[in-house]
């Protein structure tokens, strides 16, 4: 009896060695192929192109002749928009390889779409407009005794004035 408790103790520890070497694998395949992604997004009149590496960095910035009709805030504003629709489609790319290695529904897989999701969130549909504070109200000033025998003015009006003692 204890021989086939030791038998099946040993079967046991083999099959959980396999599985933890083969989720190593597939982590480490992951790993590989996560740090050989790039992605490309273009702006929205395709003058800009972007490319970003696996980690978001920009690894490539392309221009067409059509940039010279935009000024700078413009073409800023293009150039963003084409960073984060790369970065936006390096996630896609990810949840791809994800799927494929170790799958979207284990820890690993669910740890490394978080990660990604929340470093390049998906590019909206419609562009945040930037919201500018409205200005402060003017200041009014209303003239207003202070004292119940001072009449409105700028000191002087009450006709007694020091300097002509």
């Amino acid at each position: 009896m204890l021989g086939r408790n030791l038998d099946d103790a040993e079967e046991w520890v083999r099959s959980w060695s396999s599985q933890v070497s083969g989720r190593a694998e597939a982590a480490a395949a992951l790993a590989d192929r996560v740090a050989g992604l790039t992605a490309s997004a273009t702006g929205a009149d395709g003058a800009v192109t972007v490319t970003v590496t696996s980690s978001g960095n920009v690894a490539g910035l392309a221009l067409t002749d059509s940039v010279q009709k935009l000024d700078g805030a413009e073409l800023s504003a293009e150039i963003m928009l084409a960073y984060r629709r790369a970065q936006a489609g390096l996630t896609e790319q990810v949840a791809a390889a994800v799927d494929e290695t170790v799958g979207a529904d284990t820890e690993t897989g669910r740890a490394v779409l978080e990660s990604f999701a929340q470093r390049f969130p998906a590019e909206p549909d419609e562009p945040v407009a930037p919201v500018m504070p409205s200005p402060p109200p003017f200041p009014t000033f209303q003239n207003k005794p202070t004292l119940p025998h001072q009449a409105p003015g700028n000191g002087f009006e009450s006709g007694r004035d020091s300097r002509a003692r």
